[in-house]
């Protein structure tokens, strides 16, 4: 099988690399304006929800943050990349499992289409 290497314009080509580097510098600053906003230090962040893209930027977003992967909660591996209901997903889940519990700070992050990051840190009161 051959295939045409040549791209025709106009077109949109993806920039793998690029939009990987930017999701995940975008998501660990993201999480560290929110702790510094909210007069927090990392350590004090008991669980971060991020957006759950893949594993690979989510394991670097975490060696970017400073913080140990396994202060993240990760469910990619059960439902792929569900765009924005990832994280509200996850944080159910995470309460579900005992994961967070009332009193714990949360960082959630997200990372989505127009290249737009956020964060937030969510003190659990149930």
């Amino acid at each position: 099988m051959e295939f045409n290497t040549k791209i025709q314009k106009p077109a949109i080509v993806m920039q793998g690399q690029e939009l990987f580097k930017v999701a995940v510098t975008s998501m660990a600053d993201a999480v560290d304006l929110v702790v510094e906003k909210a007069g927090l230090k990392l350590e004090d962040v008991d669980c971060v929800v991020p957006h759950q893209a893949n594993d690979r930027i989510i394991a670097s977003v975490a060696k970017r943050a400073g913080v140990d992967k396994e202060r993240f909660f990760i469910n990619i591996d059960k439902y792929g990349n569900i765009s924005a209901a990832s994280v509200v997903v996850a944080l159910c889940e995470a309460v579900e499992e005992g994961r967070i519990k009332k009193g714990d700070k949360i960082a959630l992050t997200v990372f989505g289409a127009g290249l737009v990051a956020a964060a937030n840190i969510v003190e659990w009161s149930y």
